[in-house]
């Protein structure tokens, strides 16, 4: 028998042994370990009676008009922008006294703008954001005194407040000017790049909760796959000639696994792909246009190992989320050896990593759940900006004084929104 042969009788013995870890269910105990140190302190803080937050009062125009408009902004991947701003609403963190606020929180829908198809378009997203700065700078006090310093922005695009879907036209553009000293919650996360500034909290994406909680199978059903993958290889629309896209990565997946048995790897995307995810033992997170995607919530919360392929990612609540003992890391240079990568990590190291995925602290932390959870993504984000306070004294400008050009980027962006 060759080889491979011998090695995947091997595997699926390892995954029936392994991997009959339940499967995430709310309220349910299952086979878990803490997370130790404090990455699991944090994990676990209670943001409430730490930070106060003011929300400003916008037009709908800004928000629940634009929604409105389009329903589907509920459920794409960058909806965190309007499920925060509910949960604020209504968070005992909230303050309506303006002068008692640790924060102040600007809500505006940047990303429900969507193509028939459902894809986010950030072209008007500049201008939105600027008309918001304009008018929350005119009618409040509290923008000029830091000219945003204790302010934060929902920046979810695939290149947060650079707005833009193609990384070569986002690092063009940059951070919008009038954000450069506000704090970004956002999606997008990579260290050393324009589109990421000092400061900003890496958030997941959003995942339904409900949709996948509806999709969960019987608890110790046997992860009989072993390498899991659904989606493009390549995107032959917008990179014709190849290689562009996920810079390599995933095209590399599929030139030299495709034909071998331990990956299972479509672009087919079937109605079981998560009952699939709960049957694997890696999941495979590589780059798309971005360096982040939904698969890694979805990992996450099915207990499948997530393999990121995805160089110099930030990764959600990485001060929280010990993402090197849970998930497996992969160079992108590395790909064509990833079959030998993952067969040699040995069972002790993946069952651990199972216990730690399976701690519901770890599942939650991922989420946007409507209503919201102690210990959610929503408390999370809570957590990061409780723990910048208090804010130094040099963000606070002196009378008249002046620190961002609100005539810089692009000409179009000047543009009234």
């Amino acid at each position: 028998m060759e080889i491979w042969g011998w090695v995947f009788i091997g595997i699926l013995f390892l995954a029936d042994f392994v991997v009959k870890i339940e499967p995430f269910k709310l309220g349910r105990s299952q086979p878990t370990e803490r997370i130790s140190g404090s990455a699991g302190d944090v994990l676990e803080d209670n943001p409430v009676g730490r930070l106060k937050v003011f929300v400003y009062e916008l037009p709908s125009k800004y928000s629940k008009k634009i929604l409105q408009k389009d329903p589907r902004c509920l459920n794409h991947m960058f909806a965190a922008e309007i499920y925060m701003h509910r949960f604020l609403l209504s968070s005992p963190v909230r303050t309506l006294n303006p002068e008692e606020a640790d924060w102040f929180y600007t809500p505006v829908y940047t990303t429900c703008d969507l193509t028939p198809n459902g894809l986010p378009l950030p072209f008007k997203s500049p201008r939105m954001m600027r008309s918001a700065i304009q008018l929350i700078s005119s009618n409040w006090p509290y923008w000029n005194r830091t000219e945003g310093a204790d302010h934060f922005f929902l920046v979810p695009h695939d290149f947060g407040a650079c707005f833009h879907y193609q990384e070569e036209k986002a690092i063009e553009r940059g951070i919008l000017p009038l954000l450069q000293r506000a704090t970004l919650v956002q999606t997008f996360g990579q260290r050393n790049h324009v589109c990421l500034k000092e400061g900003s909290i890496t958030i997941p994406p959003y995942a339904p909760p409900q949709k996948m909680q509806t999709h969960l199978i019987p608890d110790k059903t046997p992860r009989s796959i072993f390498v899991y993958f659904r989606g493009l290889f390549y995107d032959v629309g917008n990179d014709p000639e190849g290689g562009y896209y996920a810079r390599g990565a995933r095209a590399a997946v599929w030139e030299n696994f495709k034909d071998n048995p331990l990956f299972d790897i479509s672009t087919e995307h079937p109605t079981t792909y998560y009952e699939d995810m709960q049957r694997a033992v890696f999941c495979l997170c590589p780059l798309g246009w971005a360096p982040w995607s939904p698969r890694l919530v979805e990992a996450v919360i099915f207990g499948c190992i997530p393999v990121i392929i995805a160089d110099d990612i930030v990764l959600p609540f990485a001060d929280a989320i010990p993402w090197e003992e849970i998930g497996v890391f992969v160079d992108e240079k590395d790909v064509p050896n990833l079959d030998t990568i993952l067969t040699s990590i040995p069972p002790e190291v993946i069952l651990r990593k199972q216990r730690l995925l399976a701690n519901p602290s770890m599942k939650q932390a991922m989420l946007f759940p409507q209503p919201a959870q102690p210990g959610d993504a929503f408390h999370q984000v809570l957590n990061g900006l409780a723990r910048k306070l208090p804010h130094d004294k040099s963000v606070y400008l002196k009378p008249g004084e002046r620190v961002l050009n609100w005539t810089a980027g692009p000409v179009g962006d000047l543009k009234p929104w």
